[in-house]
């Protein structure tokens, strides 16, 4: 059986998401949101009290981060239905990394409004997550690796208008780069970003250990290939406990970006979705809390790239933040949704049925290669915030 639902939890969500976007030859030309949100219906773990319709961002909102050109370009390609050479070259938009699609700026707009929203809802108390957020490469005048509008940087903005200092966590596989420049000159807002290492995974640069920021605000770890459970839960933790008795916040928004996961086609991690979900599990029970006891988050989706590992993943993290518990067994209708989206990429893989079974309770667990430890240890001495 489920808990009883709570009034803690607001999850945004737009039926907008359920249109075609990006291409079908493009990673993101997937259901991930709709899927997600139909999953959790499909376990009745949710009302619709906790269902917030997202709206679309403002132009005022957007140009606190954006440049005015960049939105006129992306307004005016929608409304023109095309892109032309000039903004595909300035922009980056209107390429096979960030393609045209119907609703080119009203979508990201609309996630964008969601993840404000999501913020919106941590100062009323309640936990906020909108997983069409995360888009966290775009910068000021450009698209970049898939992310058109900077979505974290509008959230946590509304909580900086509100007073509040913000940590910013992002456990995507990828930098969360576009939001460490965005706060670069800021010291009321702090960023922890582990990722795969740019030296073999997208950026290309940045987000190296020694990235630590004009106001020491900027924590980076990045991880070799094949990082697994025992040591992202270690290093994680490592780090954790320092951020935790070194940086000053009110609130954190996190990245929840599930390309960390071991089934995902673009991640170089071997990580299971109970670390995902425990590190998760983690981060809301440690930090700040309101006057009702909740804890100050809003969670953000990002990367992720097997539609059905993310669902599952997106899942659980909903069930984390409205403090429910899953059954084992997945209902008939869970089923039936997954087994109906056209996904068969690793079907030969021994996971593969699971999708469709139980809970995903696989570990990748093995020891801590030494490398990893390095890291950790280089990290914490050479860190200003936290080798105290």
């Amino acid at each position: 059986m489920l808990s009883k639902p709570p009034s803690s939890a607001q999850f945004i969500f737009s039926d907008r998401y359920r249109k075609h976007s990006y291409g079908a030859n493009h990673p993101l030309g997937i259901p991930r949101v709709s899927l997600t949100y139909d999953l959790i219906q499909a376990f009745n773990a949710i009302t619709d009290s906790e269902v917030i319709n997202s709206r679309q961002a403002s132009i005022d909102e957007l140009i606190a981060f954006h440049t005015p050109e960049y939105l006129q370009a992306m307004q005016k390609s929608e409304d023109q239905n095309k892109i032309t050479d000039s903004y595909r070259k300035k922009h980056n938009i209107g390429n096979f990394e960030n393609p045209y699609f119907p609703g080119f700026f009203t979508t990201p707009a609309t996630a964008t409004g969601g993840s404000i929203q999501a913020a919106e809802a941590v100062l009323k108390g309640n936990i906020g997550f909108s997983p069409a957020g995360g888009m966290h490469h775009s910068m000021p005048d450009r698209a970049n690796g898939f992310c058109f509008l900077n979505d974290p940087v509008m959230a946590i903005n509304h909580l900086l208008n509100a007073g509040l200092s913000v940590l910013y966590v992002d456990i995507d596989a990828h930098h969360g780069d576009g939001v460490e420049f965005a706060y670069r000159h800021n010291p009321e807002v702090s960023t922890f970003s582990l990722h795969m290492d740019t030296g073999y995974a997208y950026p290309f640069k940045g987000g190296e250990i020694e990235c630590t920021g004009e106001y020491s605000n900027a924590i980076n770890l990045p991880l070799p290939k094949k990082t697994n459970d025992s040591e992202y839960e270690w290093a994680f933790s490592k780090v954790w406990e320092k951020i935790l008795s070194h940086v000053e916040f009110d609130a954190v928004v996190l990245q929840a970006g599930t390309d960390i996961l071991n089934p995902d086609p673009l991640g170089k991690f071997q990580i299971s979705t109970q670390q995902f979900l425990k590190t998760v599990e983690t981060i809301k029970s440690s930090i700040p809390s309101s006057e009702n006891a909740v804890s100050r988050l809003a969670v953000l989706g990002g990367g992720g790239y097997h539609p059905l590992s993310l669902s599952r993943c997106w899942l659980g993290v909903w069930a984390i933040l409205s403090n429910r518990q899953l059954p084992e067994q997945l209902p008939q209708a869970a089923i039936e949704l997954l087994r109906n989206i056209d996904w068969d990429m690793d079907e030969d893989e021994d996971y593969y049925p699971k999708f469709f079974q139980t809970r995903l309770d696989d570990a990748y667990r093995n020891g801590i290669r030494d490398e990893i430890k390095i890291r950790v240890e280089h990290l914490l001495k050479i860190h200003p915030r936290l080798n105290g």
